[in-house]
C-alpha cells in the first residue's frame, strides 16, 4: 500500500515498510486475492429480452407511462483494492491484515438516497413489460478504516450518483386467478439492465493525516426484483406502492493522483498515485409511481 518499493517479482514475499493512508508506516505482505465468481449475467439477460419481445408479435395490449419517487436503504459494504499486490500504481489498502483480523478495508454503507424513476411500458392481460431509467443522484459513503487499533479515528466519506436502465416484466396476480384484496392488486417483477455510477474523491481522514483518494465511473450490469400492490384511482391511472432489491454492481475509483495532508502542517503534502479500488453496492427500498395508460 502506496510501497513503490514492493516488486511485482516477488509476490510471496515480505515487502519492506509502507507508507500507510496515514503517514505511518507498516510491513505489507503481499498475496494475489483469490478469484471471486459472478454468476448473474446471459441467462437472465435472455430471459428479461424475451420478456419484452414476445408481446410484440400478438400487438395485443396497451401503452402507458410510469413515473415514480421512492427512497433506497444501501446494505454494508466493504471499499479494498481491485488488485491489492499492485505497487506502480501503489495499492491504497495492500494484502495484509488489520487489528480487527480482516484484510485492510473502508466497511461503511451509503446510508439512505432517493430515487427516480421513469417507465414506459406495455401491458398484455397480467403480464406487462417496461423499459425502466432511474436516478439515484446522492448516494453518501460513510464508513471506517481498520489499519489502526480500534477506537482509533480513521473515516472514511464519499459521494456517489448512479443512472440505471433495465428491461423489466410484471405480473400482475390477481390476473393469474389468485384472490384480490379488496381494492389492492398484488404484483411482482423483475429486471436487468445497465448501470453507471460515478463517485467522487474520497476522504480518510486519520488522527493527524487527511488522504484523498481520486474519484471514478463505472459502467456495469444491474438488476433488481420487485413486489407490490397496485389500485386504480382513475380511468387511466393506477396508482403503485412496491418494495424493490437492487444489485447495482461494483462501484471503483480510478486510478490518480491522491495525496496525504498533514493537518498540523509539520510535514509537506506526500503526492500518491493510487491504484483502483472497489465496492459493492445494493440494498432495498420502496417506490410510489403513478402509471398512465394511453
Amino acid at each position: 500500500m502506496f510501497c513503490d518499493s514492493i516488486s511485482r517479482e516477488f509476490p510471496a514475499s515480505p515487502a519492506a515498510p509502507c507508507p500507510r493512508p496515514d503517514g505511518t508506516r507498516t510491513s505489507a505482505h503481499i498475496a494475489s486475492p483469490s478469484g471471486r465468481a459472478r454468476t448473474i449475467g446471459l441467462t437472465a439477460i435472455a430471459f428479461a429480452a424475451g420478456m419484452w419481445l414476445a408481446p410484440m408479435e400478438t400487438l395485443a395490449g396497451d401503452l402507458y407511462l410510469r413515473g415514480g419517487i421512492g427512497l433506497d436503504r444501501s446494505d454494508r459494504t466493504a471499499f479494498s483494492d481491485v488488485e491489492c499486490s499492485s505497487a506502480a500504481p501503489a495499492a491504497l489498502y495492500g494484502c495484509g491484515t488489520g487489528d480487527d483480523g480482516a484484510p485492510y478495508r473502508s466497511v461503511g454503507d451509503f446510508g439512505t438516497v432517493p430515487a427516480i424513476e421513469l417507465g414506459l411500458g406495455y401491458a398484455d392481460g397480467p403480464v406487462r413489460y417496461e423499459v425502466l431509467v432511474e436516478y439515484r443522484p446522492d448516494y453518501s459513503f460513510e464508513g471506517r478504516a481498520n489499519f489502526l487499533a480500534p477506537g482509533s479515528r480513521e473515516e472514511v466519506a464519499a459521494k456517489l450518483s448512479s443512472v440505471t436502465g433495465m428491461l423489466a416484466g410484471f405480473v400482475d396476480l390477481d390476473g393469474m386467478g389468485l384472490p384480490k384484496p379488496d381494492r389492492f392488486a398484488p404484483f411482482v417483477g423483475a429486471g436487468v439492465g445497465v448501470v453507471h455510477t460515478r463517485i467522487g474523491k474520497t476522504a480518510m481522514t486519520f488522527p493527524a493525516t487527511t488522504t484523498t483518494v481520486p474519484g471514478g465511473s463505472r459502467t456495469g450490469l444491474a438488476w433488481m426484483v420487485t413486489a407490490g400492490v397496485a389500485m386504480a384511482v382513475g380511468e387511466r391511472t393506477i396508482l403503485d406502492l412496491a418494495w424493490r432489491y437492487t444489485d447495482l454492481g461494483k462501484v471503483r475509483t480510478d486510478r490518480g493522483p491522491g495525496k496525504v495532508v498533514w493537518r498540523d502542517g509539520s510535514r509537506d503534502p506526500r503526492p500518491l498515485d493510487l491504484a483502483p479500488t472497489e465496492a459493492r453496492l445494493r440494498g432495498h427500498g420502496v417506490r410510489l409511481s403513478l402509471r398512465y395508460g394511453f
